[in-house]
């Protein structure tokens, strides 16, 4: 039997990202979300406008996706509710959004140059994707909400995570993602079974081996 109801948010679980980007007086911005997608090197990201990180991103024109593993729980909990706007918006004042210009300081992370975007990566997180800015689609209009594709140009990976075999691979036994499911923390779980879809996208199968 199944019900129907009006839920609040639709965030049945997905990666939480770390966005860094510049803002406009030279500062880093660091800033958690969680609606983010990835389609061969591109990636969406949904957020609101009235966010700074979506003003940077109009600006910059590039960023850094810092993914979290499940110990910075913490950390990325100390940034919730803290924005980068000042002064804050009516709508995020609302909520308990407070300003803070020190992201990383109140966070506790180290920041990391980039190779090929001005933003820094976030040395704590085990995957930083430095990308360019693409698009901005309205999303939900008259909302503030946009969807802003990016694509992917360089990608770190810690050493710890890379199968044995191939380095241009992630083992996805040692990688431990943090997911937002409706607005709480969760990491993952064992390994269930093997996915028919393994031998035709991983290791085995690439002209890259």
């Amino acid at each position: 039997m199944h019900t129907v109801i009006e839920p609040k948010i639709l965030y049945f679980g997905s990666s939480v990202v770390l966005i860094s980007t510049i803002n406009e007086d030279g500062t880093p911005n660091l800033a958690p979300m969680s609606s983010a997608w990835w389609l061969n090197q591109s990636c969406m990201l949904g957020l609101s406008s009235k966010s700074q990180t979506v003003q940077n991103l109009i600006r910059e024109h590039e960023c850094v996706l810092n993914l979290p593993s499940i110990d910075l729980i913490p950390a990325v909990d100390r940034l919730t509710l803290l924005t980068g706007r000042n002064p804050v918006p009516e709508s995020k004042a609302m909520r308990g959004y407070q300003h803070e210009a020190d992201k990383f300081g109140i966070a506790g992370l180290t920041r990391l140059p980039s190779q090929i975007v001005r933003a820094p990566r976030v040395k704590e997180c085990p995957v930083h994707m430095e990308a360019k800015f693409v698009k901005l689609h309205p999303f939900e209009e008259p909302s503030s909400l946009v969807a802003i594709e990016v694509r992917i140009e360089k990608v770190h990976i810690e050493d710890d995570l890379l199968m044995d075999a191939n380095s241009n691979y992630v083992d996805p036994s040692k990688w431990n993602p943090m997911i937002m499911n409706f607005c709480e923390y969760f990491g993952l779980g064992e390994q269930l079974s093997t996915s028919k879809l393994a031998p035709v996208f991983g290791p085995a199968n690439s002209v890259n081996r």
